[in-house]
């Protein structure tokens, strides 16, 4: 299944989760279409799972197979399941370009890392996918820090995790620790991940 690229405000108001994070998609809190507002119905089990599942695949911005294959890897992990696979979903490069707000969304930061605009311990890094540690500086290329939109989505930040440091001077940053469960997203209940790959 390839990546998601149809509408972003449909998808989010069908999913009843903001995946911008700005709440924009939500002024109207039903799904859409004609028959949108009266499909707040209840709904089975199995399918209460896949909308949780979906919800977070979505907010990341993965297709199915990295998603499957980073959950799985999770699964071997000492600790708990589904809170490890959210640590390893936000140690992702492009989440933490975007969490540093090099980029004004994660799509935007997926495409940074692969034009090669983004470097790792000064290391040059093309690869979205690919799982920061803790301690890990993220930094921009010389060349790159002059970009207008990589200006303007540092200018328009509002908020910067706990779990990540950020040098202006150097225009850098530092992922400093995996996050704890409360400072991610409470609208994801990631046990019903877990039992829905658990079937």
């Amino acid at each position: 299944m390839s990546r998601y690229t149809g509408p972003k405000f449909k998808l989010s108001r069908r999913l009843g989760i903001s995946l911008s994070g700005t709440g924009k998609e939500l002024k109207r809190p039903f799904p859409p279409g004609q028959h949108g507002p009266g499909q707040r119905k209840k709904m089975s089990g199995y399918g209460v799972q896949l909308q949780e599942k979906q919800k977070l695949r979505h907010m990341y911005g993965l297709n199915e197979k990295q998603f499957r294959n980073l959950f799985d890897k999770a699964n071997k992990l000492k600790g708990i399941a589904g809170e490890n696979f959210m640590f390893l979903l936000e140690s992702r490069l492009d989440n933490l370009v975007y969490r540093l707000a090099f980029a004004n969304s994660r799509a935007g930061a997926r495409q940074l890392v692969a034009h090669g605009h983004i470097t790792v311990n000064g290391k040059k890094v093309d690869i979205a996918s690919y799982l920061v540690s803790p301690g890990d500086v993220i930094g921009l290329r010389e060349r790159s820090r002059s970009l207008k939109s990589v200006k303007e989505a540092i200018e328009a930040r509002h908020h910067l995790p706990n779990y990540v440091e950020f040098n202006e001077a150097a225009v850098e940053g530092k992922f400093v620790r995996l996050p704890e469960r409360a400072e991610l997203s409470q609208d994801i209940d990631e046990k019903q991940i877990v039992e829905f790959y658990s079937r």
